[in-house]
């Protein structure tokens, strides 16, 4: 067993389970292996000394590109929503259009600001974010055994891509596939492009017919990297899986659900990291 699983407040339902499942990866080799992973509060951190790290939502939104009054808009809409996204006792099927609405709300109001984009890095540098403990030895060493890592993020492509780039290590190996920007010929926000991803869409099925798709279909092999319950579906669509381990990241009470259930191989406490 690797040794950090065995920290005693590391949580897995069926060690036994795990630890098959990770010799038959290690047998198979690494180039049948792909890392699906959520962003904010999974790759990134929670907390730093005892306060709450930015999300990408919330870098953009606490910075000074967005006016007063639109940062009390988007608080009354968070507000209004998160609770619904948190309830355990709503259905997906019951919060999926209001989340859409949540979020198709929300980056209307981020484009009424006129966002441009050679601020953007600005933006990224001067706030709290920061990837989580680790992760160059990760990156690097996905990048080293050419296994790709597809980020799945509701989150803002632009400011997610702008993190690690800043963090120095976006390697080719690495693929985003969340909301992204879309700026004028003067690089002003007058957009998002494409479909909204949010937290009950972001998975691999979405990549069906893309180059992405193709290279991945001789990779059966999955670790899983979320924290909430919506992050449970980001491998949904992988041809022929033989293993997926899915590790979660118990930031807080709010997703001790997913965890307390039994729903990742391995849930991992704020208080190990």
């Amino acid at each position: 067993m690797i040794p950090e699983l065995s920290n005693p407040s590391v949580c897995m339902r069926d060690p036994q389970r795990v630890q098959e499942i990770l010799q038959s990866m290690v047998k198979a080799g690494s180039n049948t292996v792909q890392v699906i992973s959520d962003f904010d509060m999974t790759l990134t951190r929670f907390a730093y000394n005892g306060k709450r790290c930015p999300t990408c939502h919330n870098i953009l939104d606490n910075s000074n590109l967005i006016s007063n009054d639109c940062k009390i808009e988007l608080k009354e809409l968070l507000n209004t929503y998160y609770p619904i996204e948190i309830d355990s006792s709503r259905s997906i099927e019951e919060k999926l259009p209001l989340m859409v609405e949540w979020w198709t709300k929300a980056h209307e109001l981020l484009v009424q600001q006129k966002i441009r984009k050679d601020l953007l890095a600005m933006v990224v540098q001067e706030s709290d974010a920061m990837l989580r403990e680790g992760y160059k030895l990760l990156f690097d060493h996905l990048y080293e055994h050419s296994i790709p890592l597809l980020i799945f993020s509701a989150g803002i492509g632009d400011i997610l891509e702008e993190v690690i780039r800043q963090a120095g290590v976006f390697h080719p190996n690495v693929k985003v596939f969340s909301n992204y920007m879309d700026f004028d010929e003067s690089g002003e926000l007058r957009a998002f492009k494409g479909e909204l991803i949010h937290i009950y869409n972001k998975r691999e099925g979405a990549l069906l017919n893309t180059g992405h798709f193709q290279e991945l279909r001789t990779r059966p092999n999955v670790l899983l990297l979320g924290d909430s319950l919506g992050d449970l579906t980001m491998a949904d669509g992988v041809h022929d899986m033989e293993n997926i381990l899915k590790i979660g990241f118990l930031n807080d009470k709010v997703n001790t659900i997913s965890h307390s259930h039994g729903l990742y191989n391995v849930s991992i406490p704020l208080t190990s990291l």
